[in-house]
């Protein structure tokens, strides 16, 4: 059930009524039993998965915490929690790793065994991924590893822990939630709060207007020039992936905010998962705007248990790249993901490397580094380098993101002016309204860096602030992308 569907047009209000109408004690089991329905309507084998792996970390939870309270020595503590946390890691990691890995580990041993001369036979199982599991799996799992870590006492109710697992808002692709943050609001009673509900419907609308103004409008122009690499060259590979830099990027913050708004009007409170990202002067920025949930799960959960910065530099590099290759094969099931996550890896070493060394230069030739210019340049070379590792991310192959690198270049700049770019998949119409979009993406990022713009709205005189409120409802409506090309699910639902 995808949020710009019909669907859940009708799905959610109902939601709405009957939680409110429902005695604070039975809310919890009404919220489970419509996320379970949400996630369902994909389909209802899905459910299955979802509830092996909220049994498998609610139980380790239990075992973890009643060794914590025990009156073992802290070594036998210690041995007895991490044979508890390894039985939940590898059970529910076996489970990802099969949906999500196996087709791709067999694909692979069969591509290398040709290689070298060795007949490899495929597997003949037929293995659909199912929706958002790395999702809910890496949430479950970081409840399992707070526990261990003493930050969070088990949850004995597991109808609320159940719903933490699989809150519908957030469940499908985020924000990967914590445990210690969310878990306690389902135990908090709720009340019908009218200025929150109206937060909620403003942020839910703004990412309706991302989504479908924006990103389904792009994807058309990038998937005709993605799905068909060797038809294309030079400046039309560039124009493709800086479309799909803010495809990406307005789908999976669309997302968010939908989640974010859909969960406030009930009243929860999920993180913020985008700040801006594309204003980042440094790739170490981008990546404390950019899926923020995850970023600082990889943080919390991997980076720090290598050892973070408290080692030695060369395993502090060896740290950051073990990240961000991790991170790509997150993303995905194709080598391609895990060469993005690698070359951002490299960015963030090559970054560090040569910090006090252009911080030095800027010393000795006195460049203002809190100035506007020396920001700009930074701010463009750090999109450049993150539109360039998108080429990976959304080539549907190796192959076809090394034909585009090595196209990309030719000198055919005249593909810019009179009709060329109309015949990428955009008429003029829509190619001027994504053009207006992105203006108007851009002018409100820039208004957030000193101002909330919501806040300002509810500060306004009611006909102003009702004014704003029903035109971005009839720009959604008007000018949202309907077409009916492949259908536009969010992207982020295939990780």
């Amino acid at each position: 059930m995808l949020f710009n569907s019909e669907q859940f047009l009708v799905f959610f209000p109902i939601v709405i009524l009957l939680f409110f109408l429902f005695p604070q004690k039975l809310r919890w089991v009404w919220l489970l039993l419509v996320s379970y329905y949400f996630y369902m309507s994909w389909n209802p084998s899905y459910a299955i998965l979802i509830l092996i792996s909220t049994v498998i970390t609610y139980l380790s939870g239990i075992v973890i915490g009643q060794i914590n309270e025990s009156s073992y020595s802290k070594q036998q503590k210690e041995t007895r929690k991490k044979i508890f946390v390894t039985i939940s890691f590898i059970s529910n990691l076996a489970i990802l790793f099969f949906f999500k890995y196996f087709d791709f580990i067999d694909n692979s041993i069969k591509h290398l065994a040709e290689q070298i001369g060795f007949e490899w036979h495929e597997s003949k199982f037929n293995i659909l991924l199912p929706v958002g599991i790395s999702f809910y799996t890496f949430q479950a799992l970081g409840y399992t590893v707070d526990i261990y870590r003493g930050r969070l006492k088990p949850e004995k109710h597991f109808g609320i822990y159940a719903l933490f697992v699989s809150f519908f808002p957030q469940l499908v692709a985020g924000p990967i939630e914590r445990a210690t943050h969310l878990l306690p609001q389902f135990k908090e009673p709720k009340k019908f709060d009218y200025e929150r509900i109206k937060s909620g419907l403003l942020l839910m609308l703004w990412g309706l207007f991302q989504k479908v103004v924006i990103a389904d409008r792009l994807a058309v122009l990038v998937n005709s020039v993605y799905n068909n690499p060797s038809e294309y060259e030079g400046v039309q590979f560039i124009v493709a992936t800086i479309f799909f830099s803010f495809q990406i990027f307005c789908d999976f913050s669309g997302y968010s905010d939908m989640a974010i708004g859909a969960a406030k009007i009930l009243g929860y409170d999920l993180m913020k998962n985008f700040d801006r990202p594309y204003f980042s002067k440094s790739l170490r920025e981008f990546w404390r705007r950019w899926h923020i949930s995850l970023s600082t799960w990889f943080r919390d959960y991997l980076y720090f248990p290598l050892g973070g910065s408290r080692v030695s530099t060369l395993k502090i590099y060896r740290n950051i790249a073990i990240v961000f290759v991790v991170s790509g094969l997150w993303h995905g099931a194709n080598w391609t993901f895990v060469i993005w996550g690698a070359l951002h890896g490299v960015y963030l070493i090559i970054e560090e490397v040569s910090k006090p060394i252009t911080d030095k230069i800027s010393r000795l030739i006195n460049i203002d580094q809190n100035g506007f210019s020396y920001k700009f340049i930074n701010v463009l070379k750090t999109f450049a380098l993150v539109c360039f590792a998108w080429i990976f991310f959304r080539a549907n192959s190796i192959n076809d993101a090394f034909y585009i690198i090595d196209h990309l270049f030719v000198q055919n700049w005249s593909k810019l002016f009179g009709n060329n770019l109309f015949s990428l998949g955009l008429d003029e119409k829509d190619f001027y309204m994504a053009i207006i979009s992105l203006l108007i993406l851009f002018m409100v990022h820039w208004i957030q860096r000193t101002r909330n713009i919501r806040e300002w709205l509810d500060h306004q005189w009611i006909p102003v602030r009702w004014g704003f409120y029903m035109g971005l409802v009839i720009f959604v409506l008007v000018f949202g992308y309907y077409g009916n090309y492949e259908k536009a699910e969010f992207i982020y639902f295939q990780f």
